[in-house]
């Protein structure tokens, strides 16, 4: 259980449609001079390019530039950075998530749930296993926006603090990723990170941010609506503990396993 606070800072931004030199300046700006102090900062999901299905175009080497570019920022900023974007492993598209350390160490995570309705399902390979990570003695779990959509996949089996969604998640569903958002952590009895873009992509599909740090309760402590920025809110250690503690609601959740 997370006896430490966890600073966590959100970057909702608009992306350059698959130019990630300039989304990667973009980014590099905003964590130098809007996250000083966090521990952990948080990108949208293909933040280097938006949510292109063009492969050929947006899909780097698994040690190519963003990675570097992950690291140098990471070290320079002392926190944790994770968001995801197209990879090419062994030769096939990934959507991955990246957690990068300060250190350089890095764990990654394959979106599971891949979007069909715009053909991602047929150009990027699915993953399979669930990633979870520590971070100040929070125990974290990273995932993809469409896994948002699948609560047995996201189900807190004892095994993490922290449940993180990083999405290009277009606004005429943006009612949806509000509500599942909120359900995650009050089932979870987890804190909840999600972000998400604004602005318009290359395929004219709007973006209304919507990103949001919540509380086990489902409380927010985050919430900038559709404003673009970079913001900031601390996760208490103790009081998720208290909570858990009050309302053991985790302790009579039904044991499964995924095939």
């Amino acid at each position: 259980m997370p006896a430490q606070n966890l600073t966590c800072t959100i970057i909702q931004q608009s992306l350059v449609w698959q130019q990630p030199a300039a989304n990667r300046d973009q980014f590099a700006r905003l964590i130098a001079e809007q996250a000083v102090g966090s521990d952990l900062v948080v990108l949208p999901e293909m933040f280097t390019a938006g949510f292109s299905m063009d492969v050929r175009t947006v899909a780097e080497p698994e040690t190519g530039a963003t990675l570097e570019w992950m690291a140098q920022i990471a070290r320079q900023s002392g926190a944790v950075i994770t968001g995801s974007y197209a990879v090419l492993v062994a030769g096939v598209p990934v959507n991955r998530l990246v957690w990068m350390r300060p250190d350089g160490s890095y764990a990654t995570y394959a979106k599971r749930h891949l979007f069909r309705m715009a053909g991602e399902l047929e150009r990027y390979r699915a993953g399979k296993d669930k990633l979870l990570v520590e971070l100040k003695g929070w125990r974290v779990c990273p995932m993809i926006c469409y896994d948002l959509r699948f609560p047995v996949w996201c189900r807190n089996q004892g095994d993490y603090d922290l449940l993180i969604f990083v999405a290009n998640w277009p606004a005429a569903r943006a009612d949806h990723w509000s509500a599942l958002l909120k359900a995650r952590a009050i089932e979870n009895l987890a804190c909840v990170v999600g972000v998400n873009r604004v602005g318009v992509d290359g395929k004219g599909y709007d973006y209304s941010g919507d990103s949001i740090i919540l509380d086990a309760r489902g409380r927010p402590l985050a919430e900038p609506g559709s404003t673009a920025g970079v913001f900031t809110a601390t996760l208490d250690g103790a009081e998720l503990d208290d909570y858990r503690r009050a309302f053991p609601a985790h302790l009579d959740a039904d044991r499964f396993t995924i095939e």
